[in-house]
């Protein structure tokens, strides 16, 4: 079965699904918005798809009169597994540099203030809302940052009144370009996480140091309808998702944790919490 599953992921728009997929995990993605995020027609994405599951790298769901595909972890992991360690034979000179469960060899991330990256579309509401939760739930444990694939030139009104509400400074608060973060002398990110699902669907450089990373999507409140008061609670819903979400990050062991167990928690977390979302 590896060598099917490697045939199959040698052609390259397979590869591009997998890939996607991979970003969008633990999310369930419908056939649709894979079309339209990689512009494959949907007959021939319909054959792409079926050979990744039939190779088990990927399953599928129906929701009522939506197909919608996602990674088949354990399958995936058995593969890399086998790459690299069945290939490699035991040559640690080989392998280690890939295995370690972080790039210093650490077992754990050593306690310290970890920085952290929050990344949507127009980083003008979900992900300003991220980090101003963050600043404020993990001042002094976590360092916050967040950016936009396509930013906005000003924060969503909205948003920026619910967080006077909820007692926020926002005085610092603005809206960045993500190529703002990628720059040399940009801050070495512990976390990276996505909140919106045009921006995980988005290809986007490896980070430096590579960090965990996760996808936790949101709905955009932006899109809202109706009138203000009903806008306003959309902004309110989607502020306490999130802050829901990174009360629970806070809380990790982060410093007993190996990588391997600190990817699984933040996965969970957004899997914890998709009920919010949809």
């Amino acid at each position: 079965m590896i060598p099917l599953r490697l045939s199959t992921l040698g052609h390259p728009a397979r590869l591009d699904i997998f890939r996607l997929l991979m970003r969008r995990y633990p999310d369930r993605v419908p056939a649709g918005e894979l079309s339209d995020a990689l512009g494959i027609k949907p007959s021939t994405l319909s054959a792409y798809l079926s050979a990744l599951m039939q190779v088990g790298l990927i399953t599928q769901e129906r929701v009522s009169t939506s197909l919608r595909y996602t990674i088949d972890m354990p399958q995936v992991q058995h593969t890399f597994d086998f790459l690299l360690r069945d290939c490699c034979r035991g040559r640690a000179e080989i392998c280690l540099p890939f295995a370690l469960p972080f790039p210093e060899g650490a077992t754990a991330m050593p306690e310290r203030t970890y920085n952290v990256l929050f990344i949507c579309t127009g980083n003008s509401a979900r992900s300003i809302f991220a980090e101003a939760i963050l600043r404020k739930e993990g001042a002094g444990r976590f360092k916050a940052f967040s950016a936009g694939t396509k930013p906005k030139s000003d924060l969503n009104p909205f948003a920026l009144e619910v967080l006077r509400q909820k007692g926020h400074d926002i005085s610092e608060l603005r809206a960045k370009n993500v190529a703002e973060f990628q720059k040399p002398d940009a801050p070495a990110f512990d976390f990276v996480f996505t909140v919106c699902n045009q921006a995980a669907n988005e290809e986007c450089p490896a980070w430096h140091g590579q960090p965990i990373s996760a996808h936790w999507g949101l709905p955009d409140p932006v899109k809202a309808e109706g009138t203000d008061a009903q806008k306003s609670l959309a902004f309110q819903q989607t502020y306490g998702a999130l802050r829901n979400r990174i009360t629970a990050f806070t809380a990790l062991p982060l410093a007993s944790l190996d990588r391997i167990a600190l990817q699984k928690a933040v996965d969970d977390i957004g899997r914890t919490h998709a009920g919010e979302s949809a």
